[in-house]
């Protein structure tokens, strides 16, 4: 799923957002869309009034003496998907996009988001908000505050980097800053709060765990023996860490197999702060909670995390976080002196690379997946031309079908179902509501995903049933161009992968196209399908062998179509002429593409000669499933659609190609 990476900067997101140039849907009509400049103002029946809501908020405010209020969009752990009782922006406001921060003064209350969701902003918020597309909230906030003013935040809904930044603007202003523990919108909220989870929290069988967790920390606190700064304790933030960590898992947030966790972990104590009510005593047992040595994992209350690391702070130690998943809250409380700061924990670096037995297992999940995805186009096939089946019900499906797997525990994320123009938005989701019928004359965008207990999957198809137009098939190939030649690539050991990520764009550069989101990102075992820190982008740690990313270029024509294909893949080791450390990408997505949209013309003999082994390997490894199951519909579409394709034009190497093989070869060196 293509993925932009906000929560450090929320501020600057719509600075953001002009340079990635998302595709905006100009299709709605004014009644779908607020006009507060109309007298009487007009709202469609999709606003959400916010009249009571805000006066409930600025009555605290008053209490609190706060000239203004932040309301983040995150949870205490920074997480990219939050539980419903953390939706604090979306009821505050109404505004319900999973991206965007809102500040409330006693006169003024404004949301500022990304170009994803101007729209839905629109359609959403009432007159009591403005909406900024442009511009930065502290600057807001300097015109709207008067001199002293404070500008209260809740600071476990605070990222150490949001909070630097803000704070360093309005440093020398005469506004100031105050952290309140006492989250002023959960007040105004009340009783109408969802509640917090309470599902069993449970441990992962051992035929799914590539490490048991005794083995996990062993290797953590060795990292931290080892440590240049020689921290005597890890403060574990976010909530795939600690997942990770224990083979735990739970249903706390949408899409992520989580719960609500901190782990404070030194070289003689394990200190799990979560609900102990949600534990079985054979959870218990598991985790050894009825000793006190080093490898007993002591309980303690979620809610007093705060409390415990500001008493342990108080010694002689040295405590240390990951600067982007650590909330403000529990910073403010360790001295300068006392904390080590890394962008990323060595948990979220060990979990990066699987061993082989984790490998195994996402393979596996994979192979099942790609069952699912080929049930769902054949079902496509045969239905789209009847007219049955819209966006939202497609969606339904393939997610249907996700569940009836083995092992599976829902979807990995919402379903993106979009067809025609709304294949042009990024991340288009559709509702029961508002959705759009699909038609074998337009292109058809699925990216979809499931949470297996062996692996978390993500996998992005584009097809047409009919007759698409030449500007079509041209952008589709192009794009596939772009999966093929970042596939193949082989490149040294440690290579940043934003050196890597113009090999999946020359394609489209070649002829002036391009596209605006991530090329890739990492995906976990029954984790996080958005997995830290592996990727393409500048903030992303560098390739090692082990790691698995998505490899998704696309390209979106505004209010016309779009396509993704994304495949996700392991990264190898090369066999190269000469020894050496090498590496390249193994694609463990099975589903072929839309032969209708390749114009093998636009290829080379060497992207024939990979398609043409990959799919190979897709009826290798998901023909004798089909076969296991009996799907013999579902056998046929596969081996029709992976039957080998055959060359029509020679292509030259490109400027391109030179140029990253260039920029390759001087890595090495410097390497």
């Amino acid at each position: 799923m293509a993925q932009a990476h906000w929560h450090c900067y929320p501020w600057l997101v719509l600075l953001c957002a002009c340079a990635w140039s998302y595709p905006q849907a100009g299709s709605l009509g004014r009644e779908d869309v607020r006009n507060c400049s109309s007298n009487p103002p007009f709202l469609p029946v999709t606003a959400v009034n916010t009249t009571m809501r805000l006066a409930a908020l600025r009555q605290q405010m008053q209490a609190w003496n706060l000239s203004a209020y932040i309301i983040t969009d995150t949870d205490a752990h920074m997480s990219e998907y939050i539980g419903k009782h953390d939706e604090r922006r979306a009821w505050i406001s109404g505004f319900s996009g999973t991206a965007g921060t809102a500040v409330v003064t006693m006169r003024k209350a404004a949301v500022w988001t990304d170009s994803r969701y101007w729209t839905q902003a629109e359609r959403q918020m009432d007159c009591n908000w403005e909406l900024h597309r442009e511009g930065d909230i502290p600057s807001w906030v300097l015109a709207e505050v008067p001199a002293e003013g404070r500008v209260g935040f809740d600071p476990f809904l605070m990222s150490v980097d949001f909070w630097e930044n803000f704070d360093l603007e309005l440093q020398g202003s005469k506004r100031y800053l105050v952290s309140i523990t006492t989250n002023l919108v959960d007040l105004a909220w009340g009783s109408e709060r969802p509640p917090l989870p309470s599902q069993p929290i449970y441990a992962l069988p051992e035929e799914f765990t590539g490490s048991t967790w005794q083995e996990k920390v062993s290797t953590v606190r060795s990292y931290m023996k080892n440590h240049t700064m020689a921290p005597t304790a890890l403060l574990l933030s976010a909530l795939d860490e600690t997942a990770w960590l224990f083979n735990l898992r739970s249903s706390d947030i949408p899409y992520n197999p989580f719960f609500y966790s901190y782990t404070l972990l030194t070289d003689s104590s394990i200190r799990l702060f979560v609900n102990k009510s949600r534990l079985s005593l054979e959870t218990l047992q598991y985790l050894n909670t009825n000793c006190t040595s080093s490898m007993c994992v002591q309980l303690e209350d979620y809610s007093q995390v705060r409390d415990s690391v500001k008493a342990y702070a108080s010694g002689d130690v040295m405590i240390l976080i990951s600067i982007e998943y650590t909330n403000y809250g529990l910073y403010e409380v360790i001295p300068k002196e006392k904390v080590v700061i890394n962008m990323y924990t060595p948990v979220m670096g060990i979990k990066a690379v699987k061993n082989s037995k984790e490998q195994a297992l996402l393979k596996a999940s994979h192979v099942r997946d790609a069952v699912v995805v080929i049930q769902y186009l054949v079902w496509l096939e045969k239905n789209v031309p009847k007219g049955t089946v819209d966006e939202f019900s497609g969606a339904e499906y393939i997610d249907d079908l996700r569940r009836k797997e083995n092992f599976s525990s829902g979807p990995s994320f919402e379903t993106i179902s979009a067809s025609g123009l709304n294949a042009a938005l990024a991340h288009y989701s559709p509702t029961k509501e508002v959705n759009h019928k699909l038609s074998s004359d337009e292109m058809y965008l699925v990216d979809s995903g499931g949470q297996y207990w062996d692996g978390t999957t993500d996998i992005t198809r584009t097809v047409h049933w009919g007759t698409p137009t030449a500007f079509q098939k041209e952008a589709y190939t192009r794009v596939l161009m772009g999966n093929i030649d970042l596939s193949r690539i082989i490149f040294p050991a440690n290579t940043p992968g934003r050196i890597l990520d113009a090999l999946a764009r020359k394609a489209l550069w070649e002829v002036g196209l391009n596209y605006g989101h991530g090329t890739g990102h990492g995906i976990g075992n029954f984790l996080c399908v958005h997995e830290w820190p592996v990727g393409f982008q500048s903030n992303n740690i560098n390739m090692n062998k082990g790691m698995f990313t998505s490899i998704e270029p696309g390209y979106y024509q505004d209010g016309e179509f779009g396509i993704r294909l994304e495949d996700v893949a392991l990264v190898v080791e090369a066999k190269t002429k000469y020894p050496g450390a090498y590496l390249t990408f193994e694609v463990v997505s099975f589903v072929p593409y839309d032969r209708n949209l390749i114009d093998v013309s636009l290829l080379s003999p060497e992207h024939l000669q990979y398609l043409n082994r990959y799919y190979q390997t897709i009826r290798e490894k998901v023909g004798p499933e089909l076969q296991r199951r009996q799907l013999l519909e579902e056998l046929a579409w596969l081996e029709e659609h992976t039957k080998p394709l055959s060359a029509m034009a020679p292509r030259t190497t490109s400027l391109a190609s030179l140029w990253v093989a260039s920029t390759l070869a001087i890595l090495s060196w410097s390497n």
